[in-house]
Order: C-alpha cells, then structure tokens, then sequence
C-alpha cells in the first residue's frame, strides 16, 4: 500500500519533496520486477530473421528510447524456456548491468517489437496502473538524480550490476495518478517528436541509398532505356543524362560510356591526427574519432571528444568532409571502411584522429563527397575495402584500401543531378539532429521541475507546446 502523505520534507533520491507527494518502494507499487535469461545455446540459437519472437536485449534499451538495431529474434521454443521474461505493453524496461553508457537506461516497450522476452541484462518493471502510470516511472528512472542513485547500489568495478531487490527498494514519490499521467504525456509528446525526427532520417537516409543503388549499381535507368521504357520515378531531363545500353568493362557489363577507375584516380586519403590522451577534455578543438562513426555508415553526434593540444592544418575537417573508419576491434566488419560525413554542428575547425581517414575529392574530379560517402557504403566497393585490411587483435585499412579498389564512373551530369537529390536529404537529416537536441532539452529541463513539484502541469503544458 502506498504510504500516507507525510507530514515533512523527505529525503529520498529526488532530494528534500515539499509537494506533500507520498512516497513509495517500487516493489508495493508494481505488479512485476524480474529480468530474463541468455536462450538456450546464446547466440546461436538467434533466428536471421523475425518469425515471431524478439529478444530485447541491453544494447536496444536507450534512455527514453528503444533502438531497434541489432534486436535479435528467436523462436516460440526459446520463448516457452524465457515465458518469464515476456514482456507486455506499458512494461518499464530498465538496464541492470553493463557498462558507465549502457548501465541504467530505461525505456518503454514498444508495441511493435511485440512479442518478445528479455535477456539476463534487462529487468521488467512492471507497475500497478491503479498507482503509477508506465510513463511517469519512466521519468523518475531518467531523471539524472535518480540515475546517480541507481549508480550508487552498483558494489564497484566497470561492470555495474543491480538486482531485483535492488529495484524494489528504489523510493518513488506518487502525485495523484491523472498528475501522473499528465506529467507523462507532457514529457512523451517531446520525446514522440524526437521518434519521428529519427525515423525520418531514417527514411531519408534509406531513400538516398536506394537511389544510388538504382542508378549507379543496378543501373536500372540504363537497362529501361535499353528495353525501350522510359525510366520510372524521374523526370525526362533526369533520364537523358542515362545511356540506353551497356559495354564490356573490367567490373562487367556497365553503362556504355561511363569510365572505370581506381578511388586513387578520384580521392585523397589523408591520416588524422596521433593524438595524446592528455589532451582530451571537455572543451577545445571537436575531435571526430573511430565513435564519430556509426555501425554500417553515417555520423555519430554522441561519440564526439574535444581537443586541446597542437595539431596540423591537415588534422582539420570540414563540414561536409567525408570521414572513414581505419580501425575496429576484431574482424566483424561492422564499422572499419565505414563513411560519415562530418556535420556543421561542431564549426569549421574541428579535428580528426589518426584512427580516421579524411577523403576528398582531387582536382578535376566529378566525384562530390555526398556521391563518395554513398559509394563507400555499395557492396561490391566495400569488398574490395575490406580485402585490403589486416591486422592480428586489431583490424586495420591501411591506405591502399581506399585506393586500389575499382568502381564505375558516372558522368560529372550525372553526379552533379544525383547531388541535388541527395544533399537536401542529409541536409534534412542535419536539421532534424538539430531539432531533436534542442526538444531534448527542454524535456530534460522540464523532467526534474515536474518530478519534484518545483513546476507545475500547466505550465510545462505551454513550453512544451511552444517547443513543439
């Protein structure tokens, strides 16, 4: 049962609560607090593709978001060993171990990852909705307190770890539930329009890709224009620019006209920066660096670092420059030889490290960083990347893997249309980033306000408004 509202001030992880609020264990206010099991045979046993069954695992719980990348599947049978660990919709998902990133984040189930379980790593909570609202113990387990409190039942070392007696010990205050859930609702509306910025990069991102794909390796256009169809999806000027048969080349049958050529002929390669760990520091010169890069291509705001030392005028990189992975831990290929392209958000003099390449375009070449990066991502160019790394614990590209692999060349035309396509997508992408920070921060500015009283509904009602 929920306690009656004291008479004082508690102290409790949100700090000294004046509001009147009653305070409550999580374990008298939840129906469930439990954590799932690694399937029978670890990852072995996980299907290549979905029949039914997710497994939820603590690489997809983000702090007030689910990553879907790399959510493994398996079948009903495991599901019956991890019957448990099923998860159901308004179900709390809480990080119990991992490392000082992915230790204590938290989110909501998503409808659409149902049905699935949990592994060993993620802990249930599963609250009684007559007392709380999913959403508002969503907020209390985000807020930054609340997290350092989390932190501090972790016994030590890298690895954190809580338990299930942990989680039910964790003191929660409890405003009258419509309260509870208005405060959710104002807090959810920002974080649904950060979910959709994000699945409109994807989508634009998946757009501009397939796009590529069409012309510059299925060449689809060329083959309608051979079978005397007119090319779908582009206007008559577009389809122009496209031949309407094929010749023999080294790489096979390509677009008659279009040149093949090694990247050394198109793009300079240039190492960044070796630098010190001394230098690093919360201010400085931004450092793109092997996280600057995301798994399976594309720019990766988080994992930017700050610099402070001497550097080089070829250290620098420009918004717009494309940024490659030279290095990765083992030999999975998820991020080495991947491109990112280096957004405006951290200003013209930002540097780049040695386990980085810079790649520009030469002199006199048609090639434009936007046609680099997308080439860069193509199966049959990053094949050839990826046959020139080397390495024993570590995998590294040297040079020679951004120069002897061979591709086809499209007319400048060509390239110069696909670029009018292309950047208003990544220029898109840029803006929504933008727009996503500043709705994150008015919700985390608003988060602890609510959660202790010190603002009330109706007012974080119109900030939010105004900031959406």
């Amino acid at each position: 049962m929920v306690p009656e509202n004291p008479t004082s001030a508690h102290v409790g992880p949100l700090g000294n609560l004046s509001t009147g609020w009653p305070v409550a264990n999580l374990k008298d206010i939840t129906l469930k607090i439990g954590s799932g099991a690694t399937p029978l045979g670890g990852a072995s046993a996980y299907l290549p593709v979905r029949h039914r069954f997710a497994l939820i695992r603590s690489q997809n719980v983000f702090d007030r978001h689910f990553g879907g990348e790399g959510l493994a599947f398996i079948s009903d049978e495991q599901a019956d060993h991890l019957c448990n660990a099923q998860v159901q919709s308004g179900d709390v998902l809480l990080n119990i171990t991992g490392d000082g990133v992915t230790f204590g984040r938290s989110c909501l189930v998503p409808l659409q990852v149902l049905p699935a379980c949990v592994n060993q790593h993620v802990s249930i909570v599963r609250v009684n909705p007559d007392l709380c609202s999913p959403g508002y113990l969503l907020s209390y387990l985000t807020d930054r307190r609340v997290k350092q409190y989390i932190e501090s039942f972790n016994a030590g070392g890298s690895r954190r770890a809580i338990t299930k007696e942990h989680i039910g010990s964790f003191e929660i205050s409890l405003p009258p539930l419509p309260e509870q859930q208005a405060i959710a609702d104002i807090l959810g509306s920002l974080d649904n329009k950060i979910e959709l910025n994000r699945r409109m990069n994807g989508t634009l991102e998946a757009m501009a890709r397939a796009i590529f794909r069409s012309w510059f390796m299925d060449f689809d256009p060329v083959r309608a224009k051979a079978e005397g169809r007119q090319p779908g999806g582009m206007d008559p000027e577009t389809a122009a620019l496209f031949p309407n048969a094929f010749e023999d080349s080294e790489l096979g049958k390509t677009p008659k006209g279009w040149a093949t050529a090694a990247l050394a002929e198109h793009l300079e390669a240039v190492r960044g920066l070796s630098y010190k760990g001394a230098g690093l520091s919360d201010r400085g010169r931004p450092l793109h660096n092997l996280n600057s890069v995301l798994e399976g291509g594309g720019y990766k705001y988080p994992g930017i670092k700050y610099y402070t030392r001497d550097y080089k005028a070829r250290n620098i990189a420009r918004p717009g420059d494309v940024i490659v992975a030279n290095t990765e831990q083992g030999f999975e290929y998820l991020l080495i030889g991947f491109p990112a392209i280096v957004p405006k958000r951290f200003g013209e003099g930002g540097l780049f490290s040695h386990h980085l390449y810079r790649v520009r375009p030469l002199s006199g070449s048609p090639l434009t960083a936007a046609f680099t990066y997308f080439l860069l991502m193509t199966g049959y160019v990053r094949e050839q990347v990826i046959g020139c790394t080397n390495g024993t614990t570590v995998n590294m590209l040297p040079p020679s893997g951004l120069q002897i692999p061979r591709f086809v060349t499209p007319p400048a035309t060509l390239i110069s249309r696909f670029d009018e396509l292309a950047l208003p997508m990544l220029q898109r992408q840029e803006a929504n980033y933008e727009e996503n920070a500043a709705l994150a921060a008015v919700r985390d500015a608003l988060l602890p306000k609510l959660l202790s009283g010190e603002i009330r509904v109706k007012d974080a009602e119109k900030l939010a408004e105004e900031a959406l």
